[in-house]
């Protein structure tokens, strides 16, 4: 099962290098080109890369907004729920200081 931080980060990843194979292309095609042609090229390269820009941006937005929710959400189940909270917390240093005692 993929959770939906991989599947996106997988998603993010293939975009990105997609946009950047395309940018290079066309790249190497306008080294070749002079006048009108490459500058529509270049155009198109810039193009390319603010969209690769605008599209992280916009990932990076929805990831701050995941991390807030979970810290919101994190909090109000802290204080409904204290000492669970002060339990888990307490397992965890004890398993940790276990593992760290044991080298």
């Amino acid at each position: 099962m993929t959770l939906p931080a991989e599947s996106t980060r997988a998603k993010l990843v293939d975009e990105f290098s997609t946009a950047m194979t395309e940018a290079q292309d066309m790249l190497h095609r306008a080294a070749s080109e002079t006048g009108e042609k490459a500058r529509d090229l270049r155009a198109q390269v810039e193009n390319k890369l603010l969209h690769a820009k605008l599209r992280l941006h916009e990932i990076e937005g929805q990831a701050v907004d995941r991390a807030k929710y979970a810290a919101r959400a994190t909090d109000d189940y802290v204080h409904d729920h204290p000492w669970q909270a002060i339990g888990a917390a307490a397992l965890a240093g004890f398993v940790l200081g276990l593992l760290m005692n044991r080298r």
